[in-house]
């Protein structure tokens, strides 16, 4: 065996060319393979973070009914008391604010807009100083500033703002149904314009003062739910089970859910991704084991005259397919260990700059929840699957053509050309 690594050694060195071209193969698949799975892995980090921050929170509180009717919004569902509870939360140490959700007709008007019109939208009515401890709407104003609690003052996302032409100072009206049914109609002034990393958001949201919404909409005591935000380490079901048995005794019956519970339909989605994904980085792991393949197989063909030597010579099949399989492996090893660096340096630029894709999300509804920049993470478990996926890479598809090549006599060995 010692014979046998050392001669496989002198081999690599011996067709030094050979060796680079063939590991500098190996090293490009594998670089690229570990920069699709880095900046996967990264988009999925990233999103689930803006999901959190700018849409679900970490854990959120409702009425029990609330959930199967939440595409109506219904106001009359609603938690009794809000502040009460937000005060019990803060005493076991959790940070929560209420919020009022409800869904309205936003009227434009030509004085402001340049002609009339009207769309359907969704309005989160939020208690702005608690707000901001929980979401982080805080960074992201653009232009103009938040409402003031108690005004007829609206925040707009900056894609809306831009889709409605609107700008601080204009003039809106809501139309909606309040608790019991009746029809309000609320004029508000746009006074600020948020842009977050949630493209979702910035698509769609539009925040006025909860305390406003609570006296047009005769919602006084009530919050249609309670968001609750915890660190990224936290046990996000320990911390759901603590909070259901903390709301217990609440004259309302209460639902408390998970924010992936929350985006179950963001999950279904992210799965159906990462399943186009993980074809996508099999595809590119195959390019590699093709080119990898490629090569080897054209290493081992040229050298068939040199392998019916080494048989002329009384050297056993077992022994010529070891020692063929050792330079594969040799082979290997250095395509890894370059792949992997060269992987680890791109990488690197991936991590802290990103590819900015802000010209197909601003067009395109996509799941992700990244408005423009797309960053890489770091990955022990994809570094140390790239390296050692070259190495056996290597050894494998060396295996074949050297069984095949020991399968013909010595006389045809050594007669190839």
């Amino acid at each position: 065996m010692k014979f046998l690594i050392l001669l496989a050694g002198k081999n690599l060195f011996r067709y030094r060319r050979r060796t680079l071209i063939t590991s500098g193969v190996i090293a490009v698949g594998l670089m690229f393979f570990l920069l699709i799975d880095s900046l996967l892995i990264g988009i999925d980090r990233e999103s689930v973070r803006n999901l959190k921050w700018y849409e679900t929170s970490s854990i959120r509180i409702m009425h029990a009914d609330y959930w199967e009717d939440r595409l109506l919004m219904p106001l009359d569902m609603a938690i009794d008391h809000p502040y009460r509870l937000v005060e019990e939360l803060e005493e076991a140490g959790y940070t929560a604010t209420p919020r009022i959700m409800f869904s309205a007709d936003l009227i434009l008007y030509s004085d402001d807009f340049g002609e009339n019109g009207n769309l359907p939208v969704q309005v989160t009515a939020v208690d702005f100083p608690l707000d901001r401890q929980v979401f982080r709407f805080g960074e992201t104003l653009v232009e103009g500033r938040f409402p003031d609690m108690g005004s007829n003052e609206i925040v707009l996302g900056s894609w809306l703002a831009e889709d409605l032409n609107a700008e601080i100072g204009y003039w809106v009206t809501l139309v909606t149904r309040g608790n019991g049914g009746f029809f309000e109609a609320m004029d508000m002034q746009i006074v600020g314009i948020v842009n977050c990393p949630n493209p979702n958001v910035n698509r769609s949201l539009l925040m006025v003062p909860i305390d406003t919404i609570s006296d047009y909409l005769a919602m006084e005591n009530m919050a249609t739910e309670i968001n609750i935000s915890l660190p990224e380490s936290a046990d996000i079901e320990r911390e759901t089970a603590q909070i259901l048995t903390l709301t217990e005794h609440w004259e309302t019956p209460l639902s408390v859910m998970a924010w992936d519970q929350l985006a179950s339909d963001y999950m279904a989605m992210i799965q159906a991704e990462r399943g186009g994904s993980s074809l996508m980085l099999f595809l590119v792991f195959l390019i590699a084991a093709v080119g990898i393949s490629n090569t080897m197989i054209m290493v081992i063909s040229e050298r068939i005259r040199e392998l019916g030597m080494m048989r002329a010579l009384g050297m056993s099949d077992k022994s010529i397919h070891l020692l063929f399989l050792l330079e594969a492996a040799g082979i290997g090893l250095l395509g890894s260990i370059a792949g992997t660096i060269a992987g680890i340096l791109a990488n690197i630029f991936l991590v802290k700059y990103g590819i900015d894709f802000g010209f197909l999300m601003r067009e395109m509804d996509m799941a992700y929840r990244i408005q423009s920049i797309f960053r890489g993470a770091w990955s022990i478990r994809g570094i140390l699957t790239t390296f050692v996926a070259g190495v056996i890479l290597s050894v494998t598809v060396a295996w074949f053509p050297t069984k095949r090549a020991t399968r013909k006599d010595i006389p045809t060995c050594l007669r190839h050309q």
